[in-house]
């Protein structure tokens, strides 16, 4: 390589198709403009004949068309990433910068201890000089069986990082990694020492779950561990003081080396001090303390987040993202990068719609087409000076010869006590953590407000899908879990659109057209329940009075409905299908569409308008990472779960039933009066939507009337649904 040449770290390219794209996407353009000019040269003279319903669909494809032209920012500019290891280790293997690592649990209960040391394990191991990697474990239920699982893990990392080094493996998951050899025809190195380390694994993984079984740590565990006695002032979860503990460091030669007497990665725990009067800020607290107690113990200038089921499945994804920062042209601009979350408990045809593959696919490398994408709360690395509040400077540059992210030799009993009161309750007082400093509080989706801040701030991001993925995680595994942590981001996303870092008002001019545009599509998504909802009850309530809401056939006014409608299904489909989907994953991924936008969309954008009136904050809620036998087993066979009664589940019946009643209403009238053949060409249009609506909500009329499982939806919800669509029509019907 000749060194007078700059050769970068990273390659960006053009997404493949882009004028093609922009062809239709104008054709498309075009055709909701005459969809408009249709609604606005045809408005019914007076109310008998639907004026207010034809106004109200107007309304409705005016928001349609206006969160349409948001989409296009997450698909104009598609760009992709590529990195080059080889420069890299060439250039700076000798001073590569230390790397902490911030690993995030919050419940024993719903994210078992085994899953959290299995992700913790996968990035103790990458393929990165060891004495710069700090793992750090946050653990906001201050569990100590979680405590106990890392103790273990510990001594289990003493034999599989060698093991993994020795023999190249990937996965570097113990638990995925074992799996993975279950349908393996051969080893890929020796079997026998595979074999021994699986034993080891199975005998950690039995004392860890004995233990969870019980609901404590046996008393002889306890006694030859004095890291236990910090547990003395624990009262509660949300009552205790902080509890800090070093178990891994390399001035603990003794104990923090490997097998093969190399250095292990330095290996904390930390439950932040809890107390009833202060309000802890969730994950975003929990980021911010590890921030300032791993400022104290390596202060590394490049930060991993990780949420505690989403393990490494990339040995090199350390030195991937080293390739952005590193780049000697670019990389001074760059505050994070982001990795896709992928998930590897997701069906072949995605029963709900949790592999968000097409936001992870596409729609983040558009956003990184204009400055970089969303932070998303986990699988991304960050620069630290960003992340702890710096704003971009022109004059900002790289410096790796600085060596800030030493590992500082202390006496480790004092280490620990001097970072203990970083994580107190009180420290954050009067200061700016929390506002300018670190995640962001104050809503839902911190981790989005918090990248959008960085941004706003100067600073770049990157998104990075690289071809073997980077982590694994669990997605929800039941219709409900899916709609709570729909609603939950929804109503965050709104969240930020009224806040200070607004990114359509505050974000002018500080960051990119397209880069709003993009916030603000994921910004309304609480909002577009309105015209979700609209369009599903009102045109299928007036087939019932036989009043035709949309053109005939017949009419060329017909025509531009008919290509958006097909033109843009064809698009979403082929899309679908090329980034890995199939056809009835899309039909999956469709009908999830509605459901979330008319009941978690709704439910997200109620509790902001009662929240603008003064009610309190909506509670963050941890997505359950387990699930119940029955329930996994219909999972596994792509059969919705309903199980309980539910308010989302309420909304959703009675709008499916509500489409069926009018669609068996309409056909009963084309049947059996005279002239019901040309009545239903002038309505055919609602006819066909009215129809789609009880086709794509099948699942709930066999949850409601056909299946006997306990997956079934509730009697009295039933009841109570069919009472509400049934009053529903009737009243329409006889309302004058």
């Amino acid at each position: 390589m000749d060194s007078g040449e700059y050769y970068p770290l990273f390659e960006t390219t053009r997404g493949r198709g882009r004028l093609i794209y922009r062809l239709f996407s104008v054709s498309l353009f075009g055709s909701i403009c005459f969809i408009l000019a249709y609604r606005f040269s045809h408005i019914p003279i007076n109310g008998e004949n639907g004026k207010w319903a034809w106004l109200g669909l107007l309304g409705a494809e005016l928001c349609f068309g206006l969160y349409w032209l948001f989409v296009q920012a997450l698909r104009w500019n598609l760009v992709f990433r590529k990195t080059f290891n080889n420069r890299l280790s060439q250039r700076y293997e000798s001073r590569l910068p230390g790397v902490d690592i911030f690993v995030c649990t919050a419940d024993p209960d719903i994210e078992p201890p085994m899953m959290v040391i299995n992700t913790v394990l996968s990035v103790m191991a990458y393929d990165y000089p060891a004495e710069k990697l700090n793992v750090y474990l946050s653990d906001d239920a201050g569990a100590d069986i979680t405590f106990y699982a890392l103790l273990e893990a510990s001594r289990f990392a003493k034999h599989w990082l060698p093991f993994c080094k020795r023999f190249k493996v990937e996965p570097r998951s113990p638990d995925a990694y074992f799996h993975s050899l279950v349908s393996a025809t051969n080893y890929p190195h020796d079997q026998n020492h595979a074999e021994d380390l699986a034993k080891l694994y199975e005998d950690m993984k039995r004392r860890i779950e004995d233990a969870a079984k019980l609901g404590r740590v046996p008393g002889e565990v306890r006694s030859k561990h004095n890291g236990f006695s910090q547990w003395g002032s624990y009262s509660s979860r949300r009552d205790h003081d902080t509890i800090l503990q070093i178990l891994l460091h390399k001035s603990d030669p003794d104990n923090s080396k490997d097998v093969d007497g190399f250095v292990l990665p330095t290996l904390v725990y930390l439950a932040r001090e809890k107390r009833p009067q202060y309000h802890h800020k969730f994950k975003a607290g929990a980021i911010n303390s590890l921030l300032r107690v791993s400022s104290k113990i390596s202060n590394a200038k490049i930060i991993l987040t990780l949420d505690c089921d989403m393990y490494s499945n990339g040995s090199q994804s350390v030195r991937d993202a080293l390739c952005f920062f590193m780049d000697e042209e670019k990389g001074h601009e760059i505050a994070f990068v982001q990795f896709p979350q992928n998930f590897e408990n997701v069906t072949k045809n995605d029963l709900y719609g949790s592999a968000l593959i097409t936001i992870m696919e596409v729609e983040l490398h558009g956003l990184d087409g204009y400055g970089g994408p969303l932070y998303i709360g986990t699988c991304c690395f960050h620069r630290r000076d960003a992340f702890c509040g710096r704003k971009f400077s022109g004059r900002y540059k790289n410096d790796w010869n600085e060596e800030n992210d030493h590992l500082i030799e202390a006496n480790l009993h004092e280490l620990v006590e001097e970072s203990k009161a970083l994580a107190s309750c009180t420290y954050e007082e009067n200061t700016a953590w929390g506002k300018e400093m670190g995640s962001k509080y104050g809503c839902l989706v911190e981790d989005v407000i918090t990248g959008l801040s960085i941004q706003l701030q100067g600073w770049k991001s990157v998104y990075y899908n690289p071809p073997r993925k980077a982590f694994y995680g669990l997605a929800p595994t039941t219709l409900l879990q899916t709609l709570v942590q729909q609603k939950r981001w929804a109503e965050g996303e709104l969240q930020i659109f009224f806040s200070k870092y607004s990114p359509a008002l505050y974000g002018h001019g500080r960051i990119s057209l397209g880069l709003q545009m993009g916030y603000c599509y994921y910004n309304f998504w609480a909002i577009t329940c309105l015209p979700k909802l609209y369009y599903s009850i009102i045109p299928s309530l007036y087939l019932l009075k036989g009043i035709p809401l949309f053109p005939e056939m017949s009419s060329p006014w017909f025509i531009p409905f008919a290509y958006v409608i097909l033109g843009g299904s064809a698009f979403s489909l082929i899309e679908f299908l090329f980034i890995g989907g199939t056809i009835q994953g899309w039909w999956n991924d469709l009908r999830m569409w509605l459901y979330k936008g008319t009941s978690s969309y709704l439910f997200a954008f109620m509790d902001n308008v009662l929240k603008f009136f003064g009610r309190s904050d909506s509670p963050f809620t941890v997505t359950a990472k387990i699930a119940e036998e029955d329930a996994s087993q219909g999972y596994e066979k792509e059969v919705m779960e309903f199980g309980v009664s539910s308010p989302y589940f309420t909304v959703l019946a009675t709008l499916a039933l509500l489409n069926l009643f009018c669609l068996l209403g309409v056909l009963k009238e084309l049947v059996l009066n005279e002239g019901g053949l040309r009545a239903g060409q002038k309505m055919m249009m609602q006819v066909l939507l009215c129809g789609f609506l009880v086709l794509i909500n099948l699942p709930i009329y066999q949850g409601l009337f056909l299946r006997k499982d306990k997956g079934r939806l509730p009697t009295s919800l039933a009841i109570k649904s069919t009472a509400l669509a049934l009053g529903a029509c009737i009243f329409f019907k006889k309302l004058n």
